[in-house]
């Protein structure tokens, strides 16, 4: 599978309620798992106005169905490539 990122825009992200992010994290759950083993949520972080997800799939049409299927937005899909982190910087 691949790894992708995927920018969610959504106005007023940061102030959502608990009881929002469970409903949202629920409905993401759902979408995954009516779509199988194709999409895996893996997590997301909330910005001002943007939620960025990260999922491995096998492609970016499935992505797009798990956004139809949670009915949210889904701005722009990032295949990740590459991923580095401090330890990167070890010889």
């Amino acid at each position: 599978m691949k790894r992708f990122v995927i920018e969610r825009n959504l106005p007023g992200a940061e102030n959502l309620s608990t009881e929002e992010l469970q409903e949202i994290s629920q409905a993401w759950c759902e979408a995954s798992n009516k779509l199988g083993k194709a999409d895996i949520w893996v997590q997301s972080f909330i910005g001002r106005d943007k939620i960025y997800c990260l999922h491995f799939a096998d492609d970016e049409e499935i992505i797009r169905e798990h956004a139809r299927i949670a009915k949210f937005p889904c701005n722009i899909i990032s295949e990740i490539k590459i991923m580095i982190d401090p330890a990167t910087s070890n010889p």
